[in-house]
């Protein structure tokens, strides 16, 4: 199956979304918020945990569904939904959020 088709599937297509999310979040954080101390168990940090988490459950059963299908295209998804989980908390990580 092509990766465009196969990236089509919800199981594919919504941890890109939720990485997005979390990005944003903490962008929103670091951007307008860092003037206030306190909020880093507010809101956007709440926010960030739950959209990342959410997307293991996701990425899990995308790669048990798709991965014995078709491991080349299943594998490139996997790299493309690693590497946005690893951007979306990189940032967290190195400004100590």
């Amino acid at each position: 199956m092509p990766i465009l088709s196969l990236i089509k599937c919800p199981s594919a297509f919504l941890p890109l979304v939720l990485s997005f999310g979390a990005l944003a979040a903490v962008l929103l954080q670091v951007g307008i918020l860092a003037t206030d101390v306190e909020l880093d168990a507010r809101a956007p940090g709440h926010l960030w945990q739950w959209l990342v988490l959410g997307q293991l459950p996701l990425i899990a059963f995308f790669a048990l569904k798709w991965l014995p299908r078709d491991p080349r295209s299943a594998g490139l998804v996997l790299a493309l939904q690693g590497t946005l989980v690893l951007s979306a908390v990189w940032p967290v990580y190195w400004l100590h959020l």
